[in-house]
Parts: structure tokens; C-alpha cells; sequence
């Protein structure tokens, strides 16, 4: 399994270590399941997107309605 290295403050440290040990993880464990919390989430449509819009399935399609034709002058 590969390793991720990075760097962060001695505060930040010492806040992921308290929150690791409060969720009984150690903070390797704690970080990998953060990150694939976050990754899951960003990846696909956001939850609910698609109860935004009106199901079209069934549904008939009007086109609104287009105007007069517009008179123009004969080509000679």
C-alpha cells in the first residue's frame, strides 16, 4: 500500500492526534479515512442534485411558440 508524505503545523498535528485517539484510530488510520471521506464525496454528482430538476420521462416537450415570419424584400 502506498505512503503519503506530508507537512503540517505542530498545532495541527497535535489537534489530529487528539481526534485520532478520540475516534480509537491511530492518526494514519484517522487520515486515510478522512481522505477517502472527502474523495467518495467529490467524486460523481452532489447528493440530491439531480431532485433539482423536473423528471422529463413521459413528460411532453412544448415549443414555445416561434413569432411571425419576418417580410423581406424579393431578390431580383
Amino acid at each position: 500500500m502506498p505512503q503519503l508524505h506530508c507537512y503540517v503545523s505542530d498545532d495541527l498535528a497535535q489537534q489530529v492526534q487528539h481526534r485520532a485517539d478520540q475516534a480509537g484510530q491511530s492518526v494514519s488510520r484517522y487520515l486515510a479515512d478522512l481522505l477517502k471521506q472527502n474523495v467518495e464525496q467529490s467524486s460523481g454528482w452532489p447528493e440530491g442534485y439531480f431532485d433539482l430538476f423536473v423528471p422529463i420521462e413521459g413528460a411532453e416537450i412544448e415549443r414555445a411558440p416561434q413569432g411571425e415570419f419576418e417580410e423581406r424584400l424579393q431578390l431580383e
